[in-house]
């Protein structure tokens, strides 16, 4: 077994402060896999959190998939695993195996800070670095003036595989190039201001929409790379349509390769079942406790509004996120601190992420579906200030499999938002 790599850190000791403290914005830039060049000799540098971990190796189709043979050593007392290798370049595929010291628990995860993964159902995360030149500045200039709270705003809601599929190549799907200019043309022909896609970020079930997420910095490969997403959302800006990404902090699948028990302990999920469970989509629930989770989902969302150019998020499920009682019967959940149903570490996480990108990236929209039912203020306010409402005409793309060029609209309805600009 070869001994611990050694090389350079891009985690200062300012980062782990934050990181820790539940406030580092962008760690996708210091977390994940990065090549660089040390002392003249190419390679990647990895790092991972995994505190509970007795061992960590990088693993992948250069050591021929090897569970010991390259370690990562541990960042003193961070519970960060890190590392140099030397000759690894863009494209290699990898897992972080990952040996827990609790019960013998040992498992290949994708990494939590992949920027590109390999397209599903394979699983392996992918080094990668965009190289993109935006041609959108005209728009970035004036994002806010078609965002404001003023401003007409008509969305259209799209999942991007059914769309529109290509019948003279057996019913395939769009890549995100060629979707550029069929959904350009489609949305402005029908006075759309607004496309929004359904998660676009990696996810190993397509039947899920995307709303099972594993990749919270990776586009999903199915439809390209990310430079091709780019592209599309270059192209849609240039075209004078703004795109909002559906975006899931809520709840996360319990694939082994994915972020659940990741080093053998509920490291992003909550270890009690009435919290970390959700019952009516078998998946994991968010710890927004613990300071960590925290930093990496807010550095999340400020990635697809940062390198993607995104002109808004709208957050899913969060009612489910809200309340401890949601979708459970009595006896399935635990009140809050003081017996109440709501949960206050969900609603400070909302709170603290809503108002951490609006001041980071201005001019961007965030917006959620109202519940039925209005809780207490203070609850459902993603800010805890009454966050402006308003009525969005969304249209919805129902036509499965249609052709590639769109022909008819699919009924829209109305539905009440929150938007906070």
């Amino acid at each position: 077994m070869e001994k611990p790599m050694t090389g350079p850190s891009l985690l200062t000791d300012d980062d782990l402060y934050l990181f820790n403290e539940g406030t580092h914005t962008q760690l996708q830039h210091k977390m994940g896999s990065h090549p660089m060049t040390v002392d003249g000799v190419a390679g990647t540098t990895f790092s991972v959190w995994a505190p509970n971990a007795e061992a960590v190796h990088v693993t992948g189709d250069f050591n021929g998939w090897s569970k010991d043979s390259h370690p990562l050593r541990v960042r003193e007392k961070s519970g960060i695993w890190e590392g140099f290798i030397p000759g690894l370049s863009k494209g290699t595929r990898y897992k972080y195996h990952v040996a827990s010291r609790y019960n013998m628990y040992r498992a290949d995860k994708a990494d939590p800070f992949a920027l590109y993964s390999e397209v599903p159902p394979q699983t392996a995360s992918v080094v990668w670095e965009t190289d993109y030149t935006w041609g959108d500045d005209a728009w970035m200039a004036e994002r806010y003036r078609h965002n404001a709270l003023g401003a007409p705003m008509s969305i259209y809601e799209v999942h991007f595989g059914s769309w529109a599929r290509v019948p003279e190549d057996g019913g395939r799907w769009l890549s995100y190039r060629e979707m550029a200019p069929r959904l350009a043309e489609y949305a402005q022909r029908m006075g759309f201001t607004h496309v929004e896609f359904l998660p676009l970020m990696e996810h190993p079930f397509y039947g899920s929409w995307g709303y099972q997420t594993t990749g919270y910095f990776a586009p999903t490969s199915r439809y390209g790379t990310p430079e091709d997403l780019m592209y599309l959302i270059d192209h849609l800006h240039q075209q004078g349509i703004g795109v909002i990404l559906d975006w899931v902090p809520s709840h996360f699948p319990t694939d082994e390769h994915g972020l659940g028990y990741f080093d053998g302990t509920h490291l992003y999920e909550h270890a009690d079942p009435r919290k970390g469970f959700h019952p009516d989509w078998n998946s994991y629930i968010f710890n927004y406790g613990r300071n960590e989770v925290r930093s990496f989902l807010i550095s999340s969302a400020l990635h697809w509004l940062g390198a993607f150019h995104a002109d808004g998020l709208r957050v899913d499920a969060v009612a489910s996120m809200l309340y401890l009682d949601y979708s459970r019967k009595d006896g399935e959940w635990t009140p809050n601190k003081y017996g109440g149903r709501e949960n206050l570490e969900a609603v400070q996480f909302l709170q603290e992420m809503n108002a951490t990108v609006h001041k980071i990236a201005p001019g961007i929209v965030t917006i959620r579906i109202a519940p039925e039912k209005q809780p207490e203020r203070g609850t459902d306010d993603p800010q805890g200030r009454g966050a402006p409402r308003r009525e969005v005409k969304k249209g919805q793309s129902r036509n499965l499999f249609h052709p590639a060029t769109p022909t008819r609209k699919s009924p829209s309805l109305k539905i009440l938002v929150a938007l906070v600009v």
